[in-house]
């Protein structure tokens, strides 16, 4: 077995690029995360610095999933992202979001929680059904129609990773030190958390990721002084934000608005972060996306699936005004939010005779509807694509 495939081919101070078994890797990575939070040790954090960019610059997938490749279940090279091949292993979406909760007790910044809350709604979300009775194994962002989730596996290590990862979903919200308090991710719940001596309850009241109002109510048992940062995503362009009624502007330090005040029983924050549908374009050396585009509301990566969009293959997209969001007010989708706009469909027209032509195809307007990633092949089975080809110039 090859050392690389073990991170063994070079002490781990050395290395310079994420390799070998996905998994196994971003395990290694969080326990040096842990091991630089213990002794302060920059050398650690040097390193973790090197491998963090290896991965999310250059070996990651728009959805969360790292590890292209089947065979070893490893990294690929650098920008090399199949897509219907892809691995994207369920587990090592999870291994990233370890790691990356991990880097934000190091430094609270928001490069590790858009990486972090990319793989908890996309790449690993995707790794269970919406009934919760079957599990994808792996992940790609192109299927023929023959790729299924799977009750269970002779290797289960995903399965119950998964239901680990979600039963401990409130550990990755929050990060709490002696006088600061970062939100790195937004959902309906409370929490019960201490600063600077002093407990407090900390309760959200939004839908997101559906929705970008989210309402915050913090109550301490006295009133304490303390830093709180918000994180504002980097897919939002325009956010406002409130307290007890009176709008702030904010100042944003490493992508969190940084509030330092002293915090009394009972106050409240609104925060709305405009979510809107929008093309996603990979960069110029993943060959796989060359030509193509993406749609992502949110957090949330989009897909199309044959089940909505007859001739799937020939669909183009040149733009995501026409989209709008839309929830699903009955069957198997219901209470989500799909995406609705319009394409262009290659016609088949003067092709019934032939298999190339010198002339491109005649190209007419189609109805589009794209579903959350996480919820393809929940349906009938078909066609699926992530990346989206663009039409072509002039077209």
């Amino acid at each position: 077995m090859p050392y690389e495939r073990l991170q063994a081919h070079r002490p781990l101070l050395e290395q310079t690029e994420a390799v070998g078994h996905a998994v196994r890797a971003v395990y290694l990575y969080s326990g040096l995360a842990d091991l630089a939070a213990e002794t302060g040790d920059r050398r650690y954090r040097r390193t973790l610095d090197r491998l963090w960019e290896s991965v999310a610059l250059r070996k990651l997938y728009l959805t969360g999933g790292i590890g292209a490749l089947a065979v070893g279940e490893q990294f690929s090279g650098d920008y090399h992202l199949p897509n219907e091949t892809a691995y994207a292993e369920t587990c090592a979406s999870i291994g990233l979001i370890f790691w990356a909760r991990r880097l934000l007790d190091l430094d609270c910044d928001r490069r590790y929680a858009e990486v972090m809350e990319a793989a908890l709604y996309n790449g690993a979300l995707s790794g269970v059904s919406l009934d919760g009775r079957r599990f994808f194994y792996v992940n790609p962002l192109a299927s023929e129609g023959r790729h299924h989730r799977q009750e269970f596996f002779g290797c289960a290590c995903c399965p119950p990773n998964l239901l680990r990862l979600l039963a401990s979903l409130g550990r990755y919200f929050y990060s709490a030190a002696e006088d600061e308090l970062c939100v790195h991710l937004y959902g309906a719940g409370a929490a019960r958390l201490e600063i600077s001596g002093v407990r407090l309850r900390f309760v959200q009241e939004t839908d997101y990721p559906w929705e970008g109002r989210v309402g915050l109510e913090i109550s301490p048992e006295r009133p304490v002084r303390f830093r709180l940062r918000l994180r504002v995503p980097e897919w939002c362009r325009n956010w406002s934000l409130s307290i007890n009624g009176t709008s702030l502007s904010g100042r944003l330090s490493r992508g969190y608005l940084l509030l330092d005040r002293t915090w009394r029983p009972g106050d409240r924050l609104a925060l709305d972060l405009e979510m809107k549908p929008e093309l996603v374009h990979a960069h110029p050396a993943v060959g796989t996306a060359a030509g193509c585009a993406a749609l992502r509301r949110g957090p949330l990566v989009y897909c199309l699936e044959g089940v909505d969009n007859p001739g799937l293959p020939s669909i183009f997209i040149d733009s995501a005004r026409s989209f709008r969001p839309v929830r699903v007010e009955s069957g198997p989708l219901k209470g989500l939010v799909l995406l609705k706009g319009r394409g262009w469909r290659a016609s088949r027209a003067g092709w019934e005779k032939r298999l190339y032509s010198d002339r491109a195809p005649k190209l007419e307007p189609a109805p589009v509807i794209a579903v959350p990633y996480f919820v393809w092949d929940n349906r009938a089975a078909g066609p699926m694509r992530v990346w989206l080809p663009r039409p072509p110039a002039g077209s």
